[in-house]
């Protein structure tokens, strides 16, 4: 843990009179959903939200630090803030503000860092929103962080981002998140039920899980996930349920299980892998080996044939030699898995593997070496997907339709994450219709015949 972070600076601001405020999010659903509750702050104290990018009294931008690129993207973004509104009060909060505030308040014209801690309560920590000739600095010691700040964020009429967990008690090797995030907590499952039932009442049709590690909600309370599961899919309203993400050796066969009987929960898991090499997980510290990942893709399909699955894979590890990735190719190859998140990866400070090379073989990756792998398995994924849409042409399968209008087309998921276009029809926008899945389109989405032609199949 890097000692500066356990200090806290405070500078105090003068009162002023501001009415807006804007916010940019990077990074995972956990942020949008924090950014959300955010915002909400903001609303109850009489500030208006306009968009990013247009003038505004503040700006709030909450960040991302899980790589390189992001740290890249999170001072981009900063800068982008500062250029549009040199005279807002420029706020940065999340992972990258907690574990480099000093970089962060280094960018002039930033005017406020605020750590994991303290971003759930803004309006405590800043005194009057201002320009200032010094950064405030509020970042508490991760260490201490214990509190568990409840958050929920919507998008358009769809679907709304549930905060259920935050933190990790896991220490992979080239990780920074838990010393970004803390250790693992959870919320209380009434809080949650709550939450899902005012998500309800907003009109909202779906709602996606997040976390860091959701796997291990409530093992700091005794409990476990599934106990969660069963409260969520007996809240009214809900028509949709997604887990956004869990560890293969923290998916249990019950939860798959209890995904396979419920009346909400859909049918389609995110399995983080991040090699298909079992050294090389060894030295990255996973606690899963490709076995195990293969019989928890068995027991998925045993029990839900069409479930969508994807899956996180790093490429360029410090471990991972020509015959490593190639043994790890071949293996993802093989998977029945619907497409990949393919991440670069880059050296993060203050982690095992940067820390202590001698631990990783001594290896290093060539950037291009990197960029080459990463390349080949963006390609891979995309004939996973069209392998994997291919499979539903002629089915009819429910579609979400979501109300973003590109080109005069909308686009919505089907309940194991097909995404299908059609023409925009506003009266459709968070709605759940039956649709013919027709041919697959240049953008390799799966097209949509129109709603009076519903019965009528086309080809692929």
């Amino acid at each position: 843990m890097v000692p500066y972070l356990c200090k806290r600076f405070l500078i105090h601001f003068s009162p002023c009179s501001l009415a807006s405020v804007s916010f940019h999010t990077l990074g995972c659903k956990l942020n949008f959903a924090e950014t959300g509750t955010i915002a909400n702050q903001f609303k109850s104290n009489q500030f208006s939200v306009v968009p990013f990018g247009s003038p505004s009294d503040v700006v709030v931008l909450n960040t991302c630090t899980v790589t390189e690129e992001a740290d890249r993207k999170c001072r981009q973004a900063i800068r982008k803030a500062l250029k549009a509104n040199q005279d807002a009060c420029v706020i940065v909060t999340g992972c990258f503000a907690q574990l480099r505030p000093e970089q962060i308040a280094a960018i002039p014209g930033v005017d406020v860092v605020l750590g994991a801690n303290e971003k759930f309560d803004v309006f405590r920590y800043i005194e009057a929103f201002a320009k200032k000739e010094k950064t405030q600095i509020d970042v508490s010691c991760i260490d201490d962080v214990t509190v568990f700040g409840a958050a929920f964020s919507a998008s358009e009429r769809t679907r709304a981002f549930l905060k259920v967990q935050d933190g990790c008690d896991y220490s992979c090797s080239f990780c920074t998140i838990p010393m970004a995030r803390g250790r693992s907590r959870s919320a209380q499952i009434p809080d949650l039920v709550r939450q899902a039932n005012e998500i309800a009442e907003r009109g909202y049709k779906e709602i996606v899980l997040s976390g860091v590690n959701i796997g291990l909600f409530g093992q700091e309370q005794g409990g476990s996930l599934l106990p969660l599961l069963r409260e969520l899919d007996g809240v009214d309203g809900i028509e949709r349920i997604r887990i956004s993400s869990c560890e293969p050796n923290l998916l249990t066969d019950e939860i798959i299980d209890f995904v396979g009987e419920s009346r909400v929960f859909m049918p389609h898991f995110h399995l983080p892998l991040q090699s298909g090499d079992d050294y090389v997980l060894g030295k990255m510290r996973r606690r899963y080996r490709v076995s195990d990942y293969l019989a928890r893709l068995d027991r998925i399909y045993s029990v839900l044939p069409d479930a969508a699955v994807g899956a996180d894979v790093i490429v360029g590890f410090a471990a991972e030699s020509d015959d490593h990735f190639e043994s790890s190719y071949r293996f993802i190859e093989s998977l029945p898995v619907s497409y990949l998140h393919v991440f670069t990866y880059s050296e993060r400070p203050e982690t095992v593997a940067v820390e202590k090379p001698s631990l990783m073989g001594g290896h290093v990756v060539e950037k291009r070496v990197r960029s080459e792998r990463n390349r080949r398995l963006r390609v891979l994924s995309e004939k996973k997907k069209g392998s994997f849409y291919s499979r539903f042409i002629g089915q009819t399968r429910p579609v979400l339709w979501e109300s973003a209008e590109r080109d005069n087309r909308m686009s919505g998921f089907t309940d194991n994450h097909i995404r299908v276009e059609r023409s925009f029809d506003e009266a459709l926008s968070g709605t759940i219709q039956p649709v013919v899945l027709g041919r697959m389109n240049e953008r390799g989405l799966v097209e949509s015949p129109e709603m009076e032609m519903l019965h009528v199949l086309v080809s692929s």
